[in-house]
């Protein structure tokens, strides 16, 4: 499986992938700029080059960018939805300039102004961003949410509507992070919910669509929509539910990063990524003796 983390960008773009490959991923989700504010600095010709060639070490389709905490493409607010548009095409711009196969964003958040508004902002800035890349943009991916407050997204139908709503919809694929899903109430911890989470899904979306994983064990319970994540097997969703994902060969080429807590070192994405590969590894102890 192409199990991974979200890297830091400092110290350069492709310090993110350097530092992902030392402490054993195979797939690095990365912001494309500071997510803190709306403007930054360009990317640097020789910048862009290192990337490049640090992105070759990865097998293709491994590297996820993702959109900054700021951006909104559903917010009934004027201002905010122009500096949304225009912050998520700079990223856009970025992640196409680096070779970054996708970009995955939060569906955002109506903001109390209901959701079948927010969902027609949404696909409508969708629409807008993808015609202004001009055919070379990164493939967005929407993610699953855990439905706190007025986020979008939460439920498999609500990402249904929203992907039927945009004219490009064969533009978009979707992220599913298991503690998003898992808070807005769907059952993986045993293997009928977590079957029958998948039928769901794939009624809904098809699985087709289903291009990256966020692997994130759960503070909070089944049904709780509160976004919470914790280290892989220390939460509410346990070991059965990872177990399930990452021997599941459906989903053998697409990348799975991990966001869980960081800490002051690496040991805590070592760690979890260590509990994943065991999982799989066991799976196939049991596979050749039985």
């Amino acid at each position: 499986m192409n199990l991974g983390a979200h890297m830091s960008i400092a110290g350069g773009m492709n310090r993110a992938l350097e530092h992902g490959r030392s402490i054993g991923c195979d797939a690095v989700q990365l912001f494309v700029k500071n997510t803190t504010q709306w403007r930054t600095r360009t990317l640097g010709v020789d910048e862009i080059a290192r990337f490049r060639r640090e992105k070759e070490t990865f097998a293709p389709n491994c590297i996820l960018a993702h959109s900054s905490y700021l951006v909104n493409l559903a917010s009934p607010d004027r201002r905010i939805l122009a500096r949304s548009l225009e912050g998520f095409l700079d990223e856009m711009r970025r992640a196409s300039l680096l070779g970054i196969p996708y970009m995955v964003i939060h569906p955002g958040s109506h903001r109390g102004a209901g959701a079948a508004k927010g969902i027609r902002r949404l696909a409508s800035s969708l629409d807008e961003i993808i015609s202004a890349m001009d055919g070379a943009a990164p493939e967005i991916l929407l993610e699953t949410t855990a439905g706190q407050g007025d986020t979008l997204g939460d439920t498999f139908e609500g990402l249904e509507r929203i992907i039927e709503k945009t004219r490009t919809n064969g533009s978009l694929g979707i992220c599913f992070d298991t503690c998003h899903v898992f808070a807005a109430g769907y059952d993986l911890r045993t293997r009928r919910t977590y079957e029958e989470t998948l039928r769901t899904f794939d009624r809904s979306l098809g699985l087709a669509r289903l291009k990256a994983f966020h692997l994130n064990d759960s503070v909070k319970g089944l049904g709780s929509r509160v976004d919470r994540h914790t280290h892989i097997g220390l939460g509410t969703l346990g070991l059965k539910a990872f177990s399930f994902l990452v021997n599941d060969e459906r989903f053998s080429d697409l990348p799975m990063v991990l966001e869980t807590p960081k800490g002051q070192d690496d040991s805590n994405d070592i760690r979890n990524l260590a509990v994943l590969r065991g999982l799989r590894r066991a799976a196939k102890r049991r596979g050749s003796s039985g």
